[in-house]
Formats: C-alpha cells, structure tokens, sequence
C-alpha cells in the first residue's frame, strides 16, 4: 500500500526519468576500471562525480585515500528512527575484448531491443545503474519533502571487481563511522522481469588445489605400466569418493551447520515458478545432478557443494604418447551454508585424502581458502516490510531467495560492523554484466527507483 507521503515522490521520480537518465549517463562515461592502473585517475574522477552529486543533496559526502582507489562515505543525520548504511561500487570490469562491443563502452546510449529499452554501457548494471537507483531515490525524497525519511549513510568503494584489497582494513580502522541499524546492497539482480527479490541466503566458499606426486618422472607406460604407481589412477579415486550413489558428498561432518528450509521458505519458492528443465536445458543439459530428492533450486540456494573445477595430469597435447603420469593435479571447491566451518569442511578433505593415499605416493595441498555463509534474519520485520513494499512496485509479490554464489561485502557487514544487509537488486540474467554490450533495462532502472522510495518509506514505519 502506498502511504501519503510516498505517493508525491513517486510522482516525482516518473516526471524527473529523463533527467535521472542523464545523471546516470555521465556516470558511466567515466572509465573507473580498477583492475588497470592506467585508469587510476578515471577511479578518482568517479569518486569526485559521486561525492559531488551526493553534497549537492544535502549529504555531508567525503573522498577517503586507501592504498588503492578512493572510498566515498556520505551521512544524511536530518532523518529519524531507523539508521541505514547503503553500498554500491563505481569501478567497473575492462572492457576486453573491444570489438566485441556494438559501440564505444563509455559512450552510453539507450537502445531499443525486443525486450524493450535498455542503457547499454560498461557499468550499466554492475553496479553504476544500481547504485544510482538508490541516489535517484533520495534525490526524490528530498526533493518533495525536503529531507530522507530516516537517516542514510551511503559507502561506494572504487575495488569490488579487482578484489576489495583496501575495503577490510578501511572497513576496520572506521567502524564506528559506518556502523549503522542495516545494510542496504544494490548488486543482485531480480528473479525474473516481473519478480522482485530480497537475497537472504549467500553460500561461502572452500577451495584448494590438491597435487599428487608418484614416480619421480614421467614414466613408459611399455616398461613400468601394471607395476607403478599411477597418480592419476589415486586422483580419480580421491574424487570419485566424495560423493555417494545419492549424490552426497561423503566427507566427516560436511552437513554439520547445514540447516533445512522452513515450510515457509519452501513454498514460497514453490510459488515462483522456477522452470528447472529450462535451466538444465539453457546449458545443454536435461538431468538434476546432485543430492537427490532436492529441487533444483534447493541445490543452486540452500545446499552445500562440493565440485571438482578442474583437472591435470599426464600428455593432454595433441597426438598421443603412452607415459605414466609423474603428477597429477585437481582443484576442489566447496560451496558452503549455514553455519558450516570452512576449516573443518577443508580438514574433512585432507583427512579424506590422507586415507587414500597409497605407499609411493605423497601430497600437498596448495592454496587453501575459506569463507563462511551468510544468512539474513528475515524475521526481523523490516525484511517482511521491505518485501511488501517491492511487491506493491512490481507485477509479481517479491520473494526470499538465495544466491549461489557470494557477495563477500554482506559478510564483512556482520563480522566487521555487526550489521545484517538487506541485499536488493534490480538486474536481469541477460544484462551481459563483464561481458562485451552490457545493458541494463530501463524498466528495472525506472521500477529500481520507485522501489527504494516505497523501500525507504516502509522502513521508516518498521
């Protein structure tokens, strides 16, 4: 439902689209690519444009030096009640390869397609076009009323998609002046056109690179095969052993922490329609994998992984030659939930191994890596709050999803600032995003406004 005072600003944002556009539009043309140091001042120059247009506003909006690339923080105090913390990033991906691009990157135009009109660009929906969403939004607010309906900080960072080198230790050394009630993310995307989505659940991650060594050097398959030892023989059975005839993964203690959906998680994503034969289908596919009696949607959101992203051993060249393989060589990642320990899922693994291990063969384990899951507390009432308000926004009621992969920045949020995030998002899974011809739809840019209005003004009744 509408409320009085957010009808006005919605009203606002229709008749001020072109001009958002616009704003949108000189953003994109600054190429922040963070990955390339030749780019270093164009970084500079995006935090200069966001710090110029948020003081414009009313926010008391500051550049901040890191090691890397420059950190925007801006405070709007005049709000009451709820204190919200927004986040976005205004660096972007190279834009390799160039001629793979209909036009210049950095010269945004909007298009006609047959889904309708989209902003083409580098950075149209990763993450420029979200993060204005929520600007565009307060500009409205401000606009009509003459300040926010709550108190809003927002924290842009000029690194996600170079790694965030300089974000936890900034995070750290200015906790007290980030902290906030919630996080707000803009860098998810919707679950289809007309299905608004609040993400709730991200999965973490596990990986290493396992390397098994045999014989001290490749080996005549002729003279030593029967009577060596093959390493590539041991690799396989190590990986063949991680999962059970059920589609399991067998290792000690893996589904400890793993919590089961709730009747009402589950029906609501039930009651989203998710074609999973389109899916498999969309890749070739047409069979589930994984743990058997889950859905499709169970496994990509609520379950953990484990998966063997690559292998190497012996001749893999063209033509064939008979050795026996000296090493050979996997990479093994786990996506986690819950409260499962990535320590533990990796211990699990090395004593999997270790068992395995067969006389005249030896391994190391190179690289190993952890980060926990993410879970958001949608009983807290603002995330019913905010969901209700997306539904009056768009076609279809808006649900509680997960992702299958992670957003690193909503788990510093609890670790470092001890704050949960609401991650909202308005991009669609065709928007190309670090890919040549990204877009992003202008219907989910205009909508993505109207939803932080009706967002901000059921948060500030929660």
């Amino acid at each position: 439902m509408t409320s009085d005072a957010a009808t006005p600003v919605l009203a606002h944002v229709d008749m001020h689209l072109d001009e958002s556009l616009e704003r949108l539009k000189g953003l994109l043309r600054i190429p922040s690519i963070s990955t390339d140091p030749a780019y270093k001042a164009e970084c500079d120059k995006a935090a200069d444009w966001l710090v110029d247009e948020l003081a414009d506003l009313g926010f008391d909006a500051a550049k901040h030096p890191t090691p890397g690339h420059p950190m925007v923080v801006a405070q709007d105090d005049e709000g009451e009640g709820m204190h919200l913390l927004f986040y976005g990033h205004y660096d972007v991906q190279p834009v390799d390869p160039l001629e793979l691009w209909a036009r210049d990157p950095f010269d945004p135009q909007v298009e006609e397609t047959p889904r309708g009109r989209v902003i083409r660009g580098r950075g149209a929906a990763d993450d420029k076009g979200q993060l204005m969403t929520f600007v565009e939004a307060c500009r409205a607010w401000k606009a009509v009323h003459g300040n926010l309906p709550l108190k809003v900080s927002m924290f842009f960072e000029g690194e996600e998609e170079s790694g965030s080198p300089s974000l936890v230790p900034y995070m750290k050394e200015h906790a007290e002046d980030l902290k906030a009630d919630l996080a707000l993310i803009c860098d998810t995307g919707m679950f289809d056109r007309e299905t608004p989505a609040i993400t709730t659940a991200l999965r973490g991650l596990a990986k290493i690179e396992l390397v098994i060594t045999g014989p001290d050097k490749d080996l005549h398959s002729g003279m030593y095969g029967g009577a060596a030892r093959n390493p590539a023989h041991v690799l396989s059975k190590i990986l063949a052993d991680l999962h059970d005839e059920n589609g399991a993964c067998t290792l000690e203690g893996f589904y400890d922490g793993v919590p089961e959906l709730s009747d009402a998680q589950k029906a609501q994503w039930d009651n989203l329609g998710f074609d999973a034969e389109a899916f498999l289908n969309g890749v070739g596919l047409s069979v589930p994998a994984g743990e058997k009696g889950r859905s499709v949607l169970e496994m990509i959101w609520s379950r953990p992984t484990c998966e063997v992203n690559g292998m190497t051993s012996g001749y893999t060249g063209a033509g064939f030659k008979t050795v026996l393989p000296s090493k050979a060589t996997a990479k093994i990642s786990f996506r986690l939930v819950g409260t499962q320990d990535p320590k533990a899922v990796l211990k699990a693994l090395e004593a999997h191994i270790k068992a395995r291990m067969p006389a005249d063969c030896r391994y190391v384990i190179n690289e190993p890596e952890g980060s926990s899951a993410t879970t958001m507390p949608v009983e807290n009432p603002a995330f019913e709050a905010a969901r209700q308000a997306l539904s009056d926004e768009w076609p279809k009621p808006a649900a509680f999803i997960g992702c299958g992969g992670s957003i690193p920045i909503a788990g510093h949020f609890q670790t470092i600032l001890g704050m949960d995030s609401m991650l909202i998002g308005f991009g669609n899974d065709d928007d190309q995003i670090h890919s040549p011809n990204e877009k992003y739809d202008l219907t989910a840019f205009h909508k993505g406004i109207r939803s932080w209005v009706r967002v901000l003004d059921a948060l500030s009744k929660a």
